[in-house]
């Protein structure tokens, strides 16, 4: 998670119930001397509880990063979840990509309250609102290429990507403004699986997942977070996550722009307009009927104005031009 989220930030006891197994584990995984003095929730998680650690050590103040799992379904889940994100914190460890550095992990349950891992504190912010978003667009596509190009051996690579949705899962709005336009997207992910060229997925990459510092000419990229969901796949999956994460967020417009940006930036997709408007609709479909899934943590980080009508009325308008332009 990143410095300076002021507004993401509430205060927490630092011996409130529930954790203290955890905290004991965490200053195992700190320098010999180092202890928890502050502890801070960090707003705008949806799967975890994010909490910042303030520590005090033999060499001045920092502070780490705890994520831990408590809904029953991610706590379920979260050996597989952390202990991939734990391989793919260190496979990235000698990159170009900005993501935490890994200090500790306890997905089994061993140790901690809860399933949970312990990684480094990255400087920056997320940005959700529209300032700078040309800019921020051509960054976050720049940065896919990045995680794209990566050379990961065969041994190590994440397990193949998951679709999240499928035809007979599809939720369509109950009074869909077009409802031919949500017809056709399920008939489009109806047609076989198409062909692609593997490489390493981020695979929950939109804005909400990444850091930004500076305005202008200096704005930049300094962190990329929640690697859980990391996978093996297209570079199309990745580009239309992050493509109707865009489109939700500031308008059709922007969504439909961050696929020019990523061949810009010397990214390949499907070269194929059919095969890659289903990579478009798949991702987009796993977020209807209105995107909720996603609503609440972007409210919390102060996106009030993204209600259920205005996410489910933009899902549509990004539907239909996908169609326009590809199909």
């Amino acid at each position: 998670m990143a410095e300076g989220e002021s507004t993401a930030v509430v205060g927490a006891d630092i011996d409130d119930l529930g954790w203290s197994n955890t905290r004991l584990w965490v200053e195992r995984n700190l320098s010999p001397g180092d202890r928890i003095r502050a502890v801070a929730t960090l707003r705008g998680g949806w799967t975890s509880q994010m909490r910042r650690l303030d520590v005090e050590g033999e060499g001045g103040p920092y502070s780490v990063v705890l994520r831990s799992f408590v809904k029953p379904f991610f706590v379920k889940h979260a050996l597989g979840l952390l202990t991939r994100e734990a391989d793919i914190l260190r496979l990235l460890a000698d990159t170009n990509v900005p993501a935490a550095s890994l200090r500790g992990v306890d997905a089994a349950v061993e140790h901690c309250d809860h399933p949970s891992l312990l990684m480094s504190l990255l400087p920056g912010s997320v940005r959700l609102d529209g300032e700078d978003i040309e800019r921020r667009t051509e960054l976050l596509a720049r940065q896919l290429v990045a995680i794209h190009r990566l050379v990961v051996p065969e041994e190590v690579r994440p397990r193949i990507y998951q679709a999240w949705t499928s035809p007979e899962r599809v939720q369509v709005p109950a009074q869909p403004n077009q409802p031919d336009v949500w017809q056709r997207a399920v008939d489009v992910i109806r047609r076989p699986l198409p062909a692609y060229q593997p490489c390493l997925l981020h695979r929950d990459f939109h804005p909400g997942n990444v850091l930004f510092a500076g305005e202008g000419a200096d704005l930049a990229i300094t962190g990329v977070v929640d690697w859980v969901e990391t996978s093996w796949g297209p570079a199309d999956l990745d580009v239309a996550h992050c493509s109707t994460a865009l489109a939700l967020l500031h308008g059709v417009h922007v969504g439909t722009r961050l696929a020019d940006h990523y061949i810009a930036a010397g990214g390949t997709l499907s070269a194929d307009p059919a095969d890659h408007l289903y990579w478009r609709v798949l991702d987009a479909l796993a977020f209807a009927p209105d995107a909720e899934k996603v609503a609440g943590p972007w409210r919390g980080l102060g996106r009030v104005d993204l209600t259920s009508a205005v996410l489910a009325q933009r899902l549509e308008e990004y539907l239909q031009a996908l169609f326009s332009r590809h199909g």
